[in-house]
């Protein structure tokens, strides 16, 4: 039986491997990267709340309700959404104080998963937190944590600087003004580039619901009639261009596939119309939108972002869920997806243009070394993105390095992705990375496939460089 009163101790050499002839390589790997900065070129952290720098209300609200990996571990174990205030924002302090209860109850759910090493992460490293979470400490746990969440050195921007975060993107609709992130890149006391993300997915897909009424507050936004196809066009390119303005280094796509096929203009021109006038089957809307993705490629080609695929998840599984907590809220379902054939169009013709960095994530491992690997292997428009989201756990990633790298390189990795709304999380999750990706590069030096020097300018590389080549810090948006 566990005791009530175990401590909280980090290992330092957690994650490293156990091998006695590998650890000490991966050790002094490890250390060599362990306080570069963060860049974290695609993530869900809210802008708003850097901008206003305000205290976090409380515990639950910062470390618990915005991370949907805890709570949709926490829901399958019995927990109901409503009573860890999904969907909300921070809540009434009973309420909150109850929602923190139930997480430190259920601390046993989180055993083995990537969550877990997260947490500990947090609780320990940020918060000085020296017990295990119980039911017995929860209360005691979270007054620590709230009494420190009153000081100046908790708010959103020292944190910021105290995880050493040197670029920040944020995930943001494309008719979004901006203001926001104008306001922080003319504030010269925030120390960390904070850039938008062009997120252009609702307004891709005709059949889904809002769709019109999106389209038209978009060529509002853009000051452009989107009566024809060729107006909606302009207004994606118009707004394209206002995100570049505004910081902006790469456009992200979330759809079922990743399949990229032309239609004729006439065809697109005809099903745009329709759609307008609600009257688009699926079949029609679903080929719109995989010409439409072999557009953004096009524009992407003309403008510079980057252009990032996370395809393959059902989006909204469990449609209660959503009619009651909304979008986001845990119940987004991994299914199998293929690139080869998807991508082949869009390759054909934009595979070489020397504008276009295409970076593919995938939730279905199997297509890291049949897919992914090959075709980062010889395009040089594409690299492969790290595991994310339920592959972002120490098993896969050890596993993509295996598919990737033996075919690819390191030179065609994207560098670790946290992809997060859980701000606190980030400098925990890029620290396990880091340490997978040191005991991945030892085991290379312990079997004489690099040189110490070369494995060690390889992980300097991932963690800083290769990010920031592929996603073009140094040349767009700036």
């Amino acid at each position: 039986m566990v005791s009530v009163n175990a401590p909280l101790v980090l290992h330092p050499d957690r994650l490293l491997p156990p091998d006695p002839a590998v650890r000490p390589i991966a050790r002094r790997l490890y250390a060599a990267v362990h306080d570069l900065p963060i860049v974290s070129p695609h993530g869900h952290v809210d802008p708003k709340m850097l901008l206003a720098d305000e205290p976090f209300a409380d515990p639950a609200s910062l470390l618990l309700q915005p991370d949907h990996y805890i709570t949709r571990l926490l829901h399958a174990a019995g927990v109901s959404l409503r009573d860890l205030g999904v969907g909300e924002g921070p809540l009434p302090e009973t309420r909150a104080r109850s929602a923190w209860r139930h997480l430190c109850s259920h601390w046993h759910v989180l055993a083995g998963t990537p969550v877990r090493f997260w947490l500990e992460a947090e609780l320990a490293e940020i918060f000085a937190v020296t017990q295990r979470p119980n039911a017995a400490n929860a209360d005691a746990l979270y007054d620590q944590i709230a009494a420190v969440l009153q000081d100046a050195d908790y708010r959103p921007r020292a944190l910021l600087r105290r995880f050493s975060i040197d670029f920040l993107a944020t995930t943001d609709d494309p008719a979004d003004d901006l203001a926001v992130h104008a306001a922080l890149a003319a504030d010269p006391t925030i120390g960390t580039r904070v850039a938008p993300t062009f997120r252009p997915d609702r307004y891709l897909e005709p059949a889904a619901p809002g769709w019109t009424d999106a389209v038209k507050r978009l060529g509002a936004v853009a000051d452009t009639d989107v009566g024809s196809y060729a107006g909606y066009l302009e207004a994606l390119e118009r707004r394209r261009r206002h995100f570049v303005a505004h910081g902006a280094v790469s456009a992200d796509h979330g759809h079922a596939d990743a399949v990229a096929a032309p239609l004729d203009p006439a065809v697109a021109a005809r099903i745009y119309t329709q759609a307008l006038a609600g009257q688009v089957s699926v079949a029609e809307a679903t080929a719109f939108r995989r010409n439409m993705t072999l557009e953004m490629a096009r524009m992407s080609c003309e403008d510079g972002l980057v252009m990032t695929l996370h395809p393959g998840i059902h989006r909204n599984h469990h449609p209660p869920t959503l009619a009651r907590y909304g979008a986001d809220t845990g119940h987004d379902i991994p299914v199998a997806v293929e690139f080869t054939r998807a991508l082949q169009p869009l390759l054909q013709r934009y595979g070489t243009h020397p504008n276009l960095h295409l970076v593919l994530f995938t939730v279905d491992a199997d297509v890291f070394s049949r897919e992914i690997g090959p075709l980062a292997g010889f395009y040089p428009t594409v690299y492969a993105g790290v595991p994310w989201w339920f592959l972002d756990n120490p098993a896969a990633i050890r596993e993509f390095h295996g598919a990737v790298t033996e075919i690819a390189g390191f030179s065609r990795l994207s560098g670790f992705i946290d992809d997060t709304r859980a701000f606190c999380s980030i400098p925990a999750r890029h620290d396990m990375s880091r340490r997978l990706d040191a005991g991945f590069l030892a085991r290379l030096v312990a079997e004489h496939r690099l040189d110490e020097d070369e494995a060690a300018e390889t992980l300097t590389g991932l963690v800083t460089e290769q990010p920031r080549k592929v996603f073009k810090l140094s040349t767009l948006g700036t």
